[in-house]
């Protein structure tokens, strides 16, 4: 029989080290461009040196417009191989570079990888998480971004002294390790309930469910209520006509809603001001008045080790403070660091004042930290938790699209601005969080708490409010059905009756 515990330890590895690689790859970035044997060999200018740092994300808005049929098509575990053999592919060409076209190219690719991972593997883990994992199974998706980053700035500050071009080379191959390790436990972890079930293979469906939940016995009263609730609320979806195109997307205000919603997480975790740290911490150090490389390389490590603390932290909070809250909590600080940053910069950025670089470096570390503590948890999180199963996919790669076409944008013109305007880009950036902090007070909606289908209620209301409430049975806030052992108890109208092995 089955062990539970160990497919859960399964999807939190593949969770982890998903985000492991991501993370690695963005870091490396970061690490590479203040490596003077990198910039040297492909003579970076401004224009060069932001088209090689962003030329990923326009990869990865590329898979978020052509992996979400894939991913609803062939299953969303095949779709994760493909994603890394594409990710695998964009590595090699990346570490065998000859010059600044070839990079340019592989850094595009594996932008395609790594967007196609983005849009079926959370998909994936949000379906076949159990709800008290789901928190916890997702925000690590992001989580251990840091962890990667912190790896990443590791190598690149040891490998900064050879002398030769395998100081970034060898980072660069290093990366393959990580998604390889990430999809190699997929043969050992069961496919998506919701996604076999939409596709009438109920049998894999029920044994899926009791495999995450009760040790492969799928005649245990839980795995049953799980199953029900997913049939019920795909069947009402199925009644309704949604299908899992890009059409449904736009055809109703409940999808736009939910769209709109997601969008806003996969949106709003790129433009904070954080890929100015992620991408250009070398040239904030610059203007702060750190110029060392060194001494670079290690704020750089430090401060990956920080904001993985903090999003740790987060992450623990998801399930306890809510989705809504910590969000809201972590914009409205990490706006007042943001402008700290920009007024500090603006006075002792050019000055030999330590007090006020040693100032500004802690604004930097401030800022990027409350931005982990309740971003990096919900970026991956939000987004397939509002979306229904009939969505999910295209949404997810409707969210990849603007997410990564944000990070497009900001990563092309945040080291021309930072060149041109200097701090007056923090104010900027700072004005615009701002903004995002009113749009998640008056829109957003809390999830914690609730499986899939029981959030659907809060677009869908009443339709869906027939489904089985699976936590609600389990806690006894259900008036209806209440657990006995190894019974479902039926109380409705005053007409008791077991159900046993149903």
């Amino acid at each position: 029989m089955a062990d539970s515990k160990t497919t859960l330890l399964l999807l939190l590895w593949c969770s982890s080290i998903l985000s492991t690689s991501l993370g690695y790859d963005s870091s490396m970035m970061s690490g590479l461009n203040i490596l003077p044997s990198y910039s040297d060999y492909f003579e970076l200018d401004t224009v060069s040196l932001a088209l090689q740092s962003s030329v990923s994300w326009a990869g990865c808005a590329v898979a978020g417009l052509c992996y979400a049929n894939l991913t609803d098509w062939l299953g969303r575990k095949k779709a994760m191989w493909i994603s890394a053999m594409i990710t695998l592919v964009g590595v090699i060409l990346q570490a065998a570079a000859q010059n600044i076209a070839m990079f340019v190219v592989a850094r595009f690719i594996v932008g395609i990888g790594n967007g196609a991972t983005f849009v079926c593997g959370p998909v994936y883990l949000a379906e076949i998480f159990p709800l008290k994992w789901r928190g916890i199974g997702l925000a690590l998706f992001m989580d251990f971004f840091y962890v990667g980053g912190l790896l990443s700035s590791g190598i690149t500050y040891g490998t900064a002294k050879i002398p030769t071009t395998w100081a970034w080379r060898l980072p660069s191959i290093l990366q393959a390790l990580f998604m390889v390790l990430a999809v190699i436990v997929l043969p050992w972890v069961p496919e998506s309930p919701r996604w076999l079930v939409y596709k009438d293979r109920h049998t894999e469906a029920l044994n899926s469910i009791a495999v995450t939940q009760a040790d492969g016995n799928v005649d245990d009263p839980v795995v049953l209520l799980t199953y029900q609730e997913i049939l019920d609320t795909l069947h009402t979806e199925v009644e309704i006509g949604q299908k899992t195109n890009w059409v449904d997307l736009f055809k109703s205000k409940k999808s736009m809603r939910r769209l709109m919603l997601a969008a806003s997480a996969a949106v709003i975790s790129m433009v904070s001001g954080n890929n100015i740290v992620t991408f250009y911490l070398g040239a904030m150090l610059d203007n702060a008045g750190v110029t060392d490389t060194t001494t670079q390389l290690e704020i750089n490590i430090i401060l990956n080790a920080w904001c993985l603390v903090l999003a740790v932290i987060g992450t623990f909070m998801l399930d306890t403070v809510g989705r809504r809250p910590l969000a809201i909590y972590s914009s409205v600080i990490m706006t007042v660091f943001l402008f700290l940053v920009g007024a500090l910069t603006k006075v002792y950025g050019t000055s030999e004042n330590a007090s006020g670089v040693y100032g500004t470096v802690a604004c930097i570390f401030l800022f990027q930290g409350f931005y982990s503590l309740g971003w990096t948890p919900l970026a991956m999180l939000y987004p397939p938790e509002v979306l229904n199963y009939s969505i999910r996919s295209v949404g997810m790669g409707v969210c990849t699209f603007l997410g990564n076409g944000a990070g497009l944008m900001v990563t092309m013109a945040f080291p021309i601005a930072l060149d041109v305007i200097g701090w007056k880009t923090y104010m900027i950036n700072g004005a615009w969080d701002v903004l995002q902090v009113v749009f998640i007070m008056i829109y957003w909606v809390e999830t914690k708490g609730k499986t899939l289908e029981e959030i659907d209620e809060l677009f869908d209301g009443p339709q869906a409010a027939n489904a089985i409430h699976v936590q609600d049975v389990i806690e006894g806030r259900d008036p209806g059905l209440i657990l006995k052992g190894q019974d479902i108890v039926v109380t409705k109208d005053g007409a008791n009756s077991v159900l046993e092995d149903a």
